[in-house]
């Protein structure tokens, strides 16, 4: 009687706790944050800048505004995403992404720069639970900068 007890206990938590990481509120005002004046993750997320990040983007041979239109549609394309805050006519768009099982969220947050020659993306990927992502934001993001180079709109300056 009491193992029973305790296996329906142990259950009910661990689906309470699944419960709340799909259906916790996601607060745009924490997680809508300005890839150029993030912290670089150390080991939990993965930041995409021309300085100061885990790596640089690329530059392309379009505007800042065509760019951050063409990422908008490759993050909304990519499984499990949606968007979370921002626009277009922000210059800013942040996502939130779910993994397939247990739907813990990663947040991305997009904006492009003006450089001489073109323009490039500014990407801050993390999670919200956990310390370590096991490498999923960079793979979202290498992903994501990987669909970016064969936009024919904006080509990667050689």
């Amino acid at each position: 009687m009491r193992v029973t007890f305790w296996l329906i206990l142990v259950a009910t938590l661990i689906a309470v706790v699944l419960a709340y990481i799909r259906l916790a509120p996601s607060d745009p005002a924490r997680w809508h944050v300005d890839p150029m004046m993030a912290e670089r993750p150390s080991g939990d997320g993965w930041l995409v800048r021309p300085e100061g990040g885990n790596e640089r983007g690329a530059v392309h041979a379009c505007s800042p505004e065509t760019l951050l239109d063409a990422l908008d549609k490759i993050a909304l394309a990519y499984p499990r995403t949606r968007h979370l805050a921002g626009s277009m006519a922000e210059g800013q768009i942040t996502y939130i992404s779910r993994s397939k099982v247990f739907g813990f969220p990663d947040y991305t947050t997009v904006t492009t720069l003006d450089v001489d020659g073109g323009a490039t993306p500014a990407i801050f990927a993390r999670q919200r639970f956990g310390q370590k992502d096991m490498g999923v934001n960079r793979a979202r993001i290498e992903a994501w900068t990987s669909s970016l180079n064969a936009v024919p709109e904006c080509p990667p300056v050689s």
